[in-house]
């Protein structure tokens, strides 16, 4: 069982930046895709941002061009910059790895976006 553990959200104002870590407890390098989730209040629990093992990314429309998704298989890791941040950015924030065992998430990390 692999676990995944979120970390970097906090509060920050509008127009600001944050970055998002996942650290996992085992290889991700079989891994399929890594991603970004997050779900606000009430709301379903969207995708923002996937990367496959070839490194190819796919980001959610509200999200381009601000979101940058990594991931570093040496370390682990998958990251996501977020720059640029909207009132609408504020949720709670969920890791995502998929690979041929099976689906795993994170905990969350709340990202709260106020003036």
């Amino acid at each position: 069982q692999v676990q995944l553990v979120e970390s970097g959200g906090g509060l920050v104002q509008p127009g600001g930046s944050l970055t998002l870590s996942c650290a996992a407890s085992a290889s991700i390098s079989s891994f399929n895709f890594m991603g970004w989730y997050r779900q606000a209040p009430g709301k379903q629990r969207d995708l923002v941002a996937l990367i496959t093992s070839g490194g190819i990314t796919n980001y959610a429309d509200s999200v381009k061009g601000r979101f940058t998704i990594s991931r570093d298989n040496g370390k682990n890791m998958v990251s996501l910059q977020m720059n640029s941040l909207k009132l609408e950015d504020t949720a709670v924030y969920f890791c995502y790895g998929a690979e041929r065992r099976g689906i795993y998430w994170g905990q969350g990390t709340q990202v709260t976006v106020s003036s």
